[in-house]
């Protein structure tokens, strides 16, 4: 019996031990085996083709994090942040509309700054704004709806920036979001900070010995914590692919009516569909007669509050900060739905 009992007891904390997340994607997998699987053939070929695809974006955002944790460039990053708020979020807005990255791959930069006292501000108008827009997502949506909806959508993106930046530091000035990052994350992981605390910066860190395990350190974190929660992500995306399909959402979105923009910021919430899916189906409801405005109001509240996008905040910051953002994408949706109504019909 005692035999017994110490054994449950290692089984149990080397249990706790386990990550949670890898835990249950691996009870979800054997469960999906069971039950379904072709579908679990399905996920987990979407699940490979979806980190595959990001993995390049990933690669960067990763080194260039560990980078500056390790050579202390990060203080040069956090000066460049300091001075007028105000500016400063007005410039991330703009970026984070026009940058490159998608929100899963700027996951290790935001954590870097916020770790190293980043006003929150800005790297929430920054947040907000990347997953909606890139030079790429521009030329694709120009090309399938239209040049006027394209644009469209890079302003709402910019505008969702700055309105998530400003709620965010006026909500700050009544004292909340003090520690916006969860316990861990940022100490002793996703570059926390520099070696050293004299603010050098050593451009060739890797000949200093304690630097360069840093550097590994900070890299092997950070792309085990992304794959992990990326891995959970798209997983999700791809059971939401296979079992609420786009017609159910045509369905919804397909008329012209007073309830259109909130009706598809709504539905865009939980949308399953990442930018580019988004696309055809958006455009090929407009050409069914819903109005640009509500297929623009669906396409910006999808795009902030998607699976991958969603996980990724969730995964990094506390639930106040997590709850802003969702409450922000969620207004901002409507605004802009509102907004695209005068502008394009």
């Amino acid at each position: 019996m005692t035999a017994l009992t110490l054994t449950l007891n290692q089984v149990s904390r080397r249990v706790a031990a386990f990550d949670r997340v890898w835990l249950g994607l691996a009870l979800a997998l054997l469960l999906g085996v069971m039950a379904a699987p072709e579908q679990t053939g399905r996920s987990l070929v979407f699940v490979a083709e979806a980190l595959l695809y990001i993995s390049p974006f990933l690669a960067v955002s990763v080194g260039v994090a560990a980078y500056a944790g390790a050579s202390g460039a990060d203080n040069l990053i956090a000066r460049v942040f300091q001075g007028g708020q105000a500016r400063m979020i007005l410039i991330a807005a703009i970026f984070g509309g026009l940058s490159p990255f998608c929100s899963c791959g700027v996951i290790p930069l935001i954590a870097a700054l916020l770790a190293m006292g980043v006003p929150l501000a800005p790297v929430m108008a920054f947040w907000l704004a990347s997953p909606i827009m890139d030079p790429e997502m521009f030329i694709l949506t120009a090309a399938a709806i239209g040049p006027g909806f394209a644009t469209a959508k890079a302003a709402a993106a910019v505008a969702l920036g700055l309105v998530g930046g400003f709620a965010t530091l006026a909500l700050q000035r009544f004292g909340l979001f003090a520690m916006p990052l969860k316990p861990g994350v940022g100490d002793g992981g996703c570059a926390a900070g520099s070696v050293h605390s004299d603010g050098r910066v050593a451009w060739r860190f890797w000949r200093a010995p304690e630097r360069w395990a840093k550097f590994w350190r900070d890299a092997r974190w950070n792309a085990l914590f992304l794959g992990k929660w990326l891995t959970l992500a798209f997983v999700l995306e791809s059971l939401m692919l296979a079992y609420v399909p786009a017609d159910a959402i045509a369905n919804l979105l397909g008329g012209d009516s007073l309830f259109a923009v909130p009706l598809a910021v709504i539905v865009g919430v939980p949308a399953y569909l990442n930018g580019y899916a988004a696309i055809p189906l958006v455009g090929g409801l407009i050409d069914l007669g819903m109005a640009p405005a509500a297929g623009l109001a669906f396409m910006v509240a999808g795009g902030v509050t998607s699976v991958p996008a969603a996980i990724a905040v969730f995964a990094l910051v506390r639930a106040p900060v997590f709850a802003a953002y969702i409450a922000t994408a969620l207004l901002g949706a409507m605004l802009v739905g509102l907004a695209g109504m005068m502008i394009l019909g």
